[in-house]
Formats: C-alpha cells, sequence, structure tokens
C-alpha cells in the first residue's frame, strides 16, 4: 500500500535530477551563440588590422620589411585596394579618354563573328549625369583600370612582369562585366578595347560640332575571356 501511495502521488524523491536537465541544455545555445559572435568580432578586428597594416606599408617609403615582402603586399593591395593620393595633390587629366569594346565569338561553322563597338566611356557618363550621388564604379573603374594598365605597359601592350599581366586581366575583366551588363545573354569568348585620347579645349575656346582631332587611336589585341552570355 505504501508503495502505491508513492506512485501514484508522484516521481520519487530520487528521479527529481531529471527535470533539471532541459535548463541545463537549453543554456548551451546562447553560450555557443555567443562565443561564435565574438569569434566573428575578433577575426574581423584582425583582418581589419592586417589591412591597415599592409596598406600602410605599399604607401609609406621603401624600407627592409617592405623590399622583403613587396609581392605579398602586391598582391594583396592591388588593383582593389590601390591608393591613390591625388586628393591632397591634384593633377587633372588634360585629355578625354573614350574607351570601346567589342566582342567575338566562334560560330558553329568555326567562323568568328564580331559584334559592333560599344562605348563604354559613354555608358559609364551615362550613369554617373543627373545623379546626386553616383556610383565610384561608375566614376573611376574603367578610367583607373586603364591607367593602370598604360602605367604597366607603356607603349605596347606586351606584359613584361607580373604585375603588368594583372593589371592586364583587370582590365579584361572590367570591359567584360561592362559588355555582359549592356548586352544580356549575348555569347561571346574575346573582346578587344579601342582607346581615343583627344585633348582637353582650353578655357574659353570655341567648342565646335566637331571634336577634337584624337592625339591617339590605340587599338588593343583580342584577348580570350570566360564566355559569357548563351
Amino acid at each position: 500500500m505504501r508503495k502505491r501511495e508513492q506512485s501514484g502521488s508522484g516521481p520519487l524523491s530520487g528521479e527529481d535530477h531529471d527535470d533539471a536537465d532541459p535548463p541545463a541544455t537549453m543554456a548551451i545555445g546562447p553560450r555557443v551563440l555567443r562565443t561564435g559572435l565574438h569569434s566573428a568580432v575578433g577575426l574581423c578586428l584582425v583582418v581589419a588590422l592586417v589591412h591597415v597594416a599592409v596598406v600602410f606599408l605599399a604607401v609609406a617609403p621603401s624600407n627592409s620589411f617592405s623590399r622583403r615582402y613587396g609581392q605579398q603586399i602586391n598582391a594583396w593591395v592591388y588593383p582593389l585596394f590601390e591608393q591613390n593620393w591625388r586628393l591632397f595633390a591634384p593633377n587633372p587629366d588634360s585629355f578625354n579618354r573614350q574607351i570601346l569594346a567589342r566582342t567575338a565569338r566562334t560560330a558553329s561553322d568555326g567562323s568568328m563573328r564580331v559584334g559592333p563597338w560599344l562605348d563604354l566611356t559613354a555608358v559609364d557618363r551615362a550613369a554617373v549625369k543627373h545623379h546626386v550621388f553616383p556610383s565610384h564604379t561608375a566614376q573611376n573603374l574603367l578610367r583607373r583600370a586603364w591607367s593602370s594598365y598604360v602605367d604597366t605597359h607603356g607603349a605596347d601592350d606586351t606584359a613584361r612582369s607580373e604585375r603588368a599581366a594583372m593589371m592586364q586581366t583587370y582590365l579584361s575583366n572590367v570591359a567584360v562585366d561592362r559588355v555582359a551588363g549592356h548586352d544580356k545573354g549575348r555569347r561571346f569568348d574575346f573582346i578587344q578595347l579601342r582607346v581615343v585620347t583627344r585633348p582637353v579645349a582650353a578655357p574659353g575656346a570655341r567648342v565646335g560640332n566637331r571634336p577634337p582631332t584624337p592625339v591617339e587611336n590605340r587599338l588593343l589585341p583580342w584577348w580570350k575571356v570566360t564566355v559569357h552570355g548563351k
């Protein structure tokens, strides 16, 4: 009779520890989330400090450390984190550059189909015009890619260093993204750039309907790219 009363009134005193397990188990979830959050914040701080230190070494005067690890520093900084100090020493361009691109693809019969020229500079200007806060991508990405290409290649189009090859790939990728974004769905295997350089008219000079005579009309070779479009 005594055993029946105990079983009917509730669990035995020795079984009370089962009710304490769920709160301890539930406390593990917030603890794991807190630990993961702290780890993520710590990782972000470490990456930010390393980035600032590497960029500082890239723009600082040459020293033994930057000379020893110059290849690693350039691989991190260029081309996405390149620093330009012209904000403090303005050097405005004296030429207007018009960058055009055309694509080509190999047809099923083996022939090469070449597309029309697309004015990439005009596309960027249209994206900037009448915009209160224009995108940095539309303002400077293509222009800086071309300037870096010229600085590393000179008058010819031969890459004689790892950085020159990287800048060529970078310029090609920028042009490919522009063309693919403008002509969605069009498949192409090659891309070619043409750069027309014209002088900026002097202040107060009469500007007619015809643009100034180009001082340079540079045609780059065909570059093989990743197949885009369908």
